[in-house]
């Protein structure tokens, strides 16, 4: 079936939360006015519970529906956290928030997934309960992680889980999925290279950790080019190096370097790691220094499960008319928390000719709006059908 009636007819109202959250974007776990304003919402809706203050911040509603003799329960969920990213949009709507802003379209994944409670609450059409899941902290804090760690899954007895993203560059309110691996485990790390500072007149009588350093930063590279199977996805970036000293006539002590790996398959993410600390130190003795290596493990993979990744493009297809592969995606996404926890899928929605996410001109589209709460409602109308 096309879009659901019930939410053109919405349209406006959720278009009005979202352009609320907007305007009033919190980071990380500090969502206390945004979790305020969902369970609010979710009460006004009727829902059978709401929870809040799993995951430290996250809140939970529970919809049952005309019958739950089914005894299934699907989690939907959806992030609710922004960026520390000052808005350039320009929008009358724009964040109030200095150094914050909704830069990756939650506030959009925030309203849908209301509206789609809303719907859902109202009709009930459907053997079994919801659990409408908002979560904090997805841009690097692990909110997902905490709220399973919370007992959330067993609390509630979910099943299955189901995700959402907007895409930038697809069309709108147009779907893309993809079974098995698809959004990138995350991990950072930090080496420390320690030499023999002087004046850089006399290079002879230092050990220069710079040079050391700049020679490390090509054959971290050697990584994806030399170490993994050529057919498997590896990404190894340094991103930042800083030394203490800002004289330009001294040559530094010590030198830090930082950056980021992403992999989509556990032994080639095991392999980077032991490859980053040992041609870290070796490169360091190389030039008579030392290196400490420091490697901090982030989200993991994100992996859909085979079967529900099926279903969820079957209803996309009856949303939008089409759902596309998705591409192998190098980003992070913490929902991957609550894959490992229980089978499920995450899709992407179109969101247009827009900027890209965490851009600071980025907008979520609310054209898209109709089209993301349809695929919640039917996911949860199809996979719990009354008999």
């Amino acid at each position: 079936m096309p879009i659901k009636n019930r939410f053109a007819e919405l349209l406006p109202e959720v278009t009005a939360w979202r352009r609320d959250l907007h305007e009033n974007p919190e980071i990380l776990f500090e969502t206390h006015r945004t979790s305020a304003v969902v369970a609010e919402r979710l009460r006004e809706f009727g829902c059978d519970e709401v929870v809040t203050g799993l995951g430290r911040t996250g809140v939970v509603g529970i919809i049952k529906g005309k019958s739950t003799a089914s005894g299934r329960c699907i989690g939907l969920r959806a992030d609710m956290d922004a960026l520390p990213i000052h808005e350039e949009t320009g929008l009358d709507y724009a964040s109030k928030t200095p150094g914050a802003m909704h830069a990756c379209g939650h506030d959009g994944h925030t309203a849908m997934l209301l509206g789609a409670a809303k719907y859902l609450a109202e009709t009930r059409n459907f053997d079994g309960t919801v659990a409408i899941i908002f979560q904090p902290a997805e841009e690097g804090g692990g909110g997902g992680r905490e709220m399973v760690d919370d007992g959330m899954m067993e609390r509630f007895g979910i099943q299955e889980v189901y995700g959402m993203h907007n895409w930038p560059g697809m069309p709108t309110g147009a779907f893309a999925i993809r079974s098995g691996p698809f959004f990138a485990a995350t991990d950072q790390f930090d080496i420390y290279l320690t030499g023999k500072g002087g004046h850089a007149a006399k290079p002879q009588d230092t050990i220069d950790p710079v040079v050391m350093g700049s020679h490390l930063v090509l054959a971290l590279q050697t990584i994806a080019s030399r170490n993994a199977d050529p057919v498997k996805q590896v990404v190894v970036s340094v991103t930042a190096m800083h030394s203490a000293g800002e004289a330009y006539n001294v040559i530094p002590e010590k030198i830090h370097l930082r950056g980021t790996v992403r992999t989509l398959d556990p032994d080639l993410r095991e392999l980077a790691e032991a490859r980053i600390t040992a041609i870290a130190k070796s490169t360091a003795e190389g030039f008579g220094g030392q290196a400490e290596v420091q490697y901090h493990h982030g989200y993991p993979v994100m992996i859909n499960s085979d079967e529900q990744t099926e279903f969820a493009a079957e209803v996309a297809r009856a949303v939008s008319g089409d759902c596309v592969e998705a591409p192998l995606i190098m980003g992070g996404e913490d929902f991957a928390f609550m894959l490992n926890s229980r089978p499920g899928a995450y899709i992407l929605v179109g969101n247009g000719d827009s900027a890209g996410v965490h851009h600071p001109k980025y907008n979520f589209n609310d054209e898209a709006i109709p089209a993301g709460c349809s695929w919640w409602a039917e996911i949860v109308e199809r996979r719990m059908a009354v008999g």
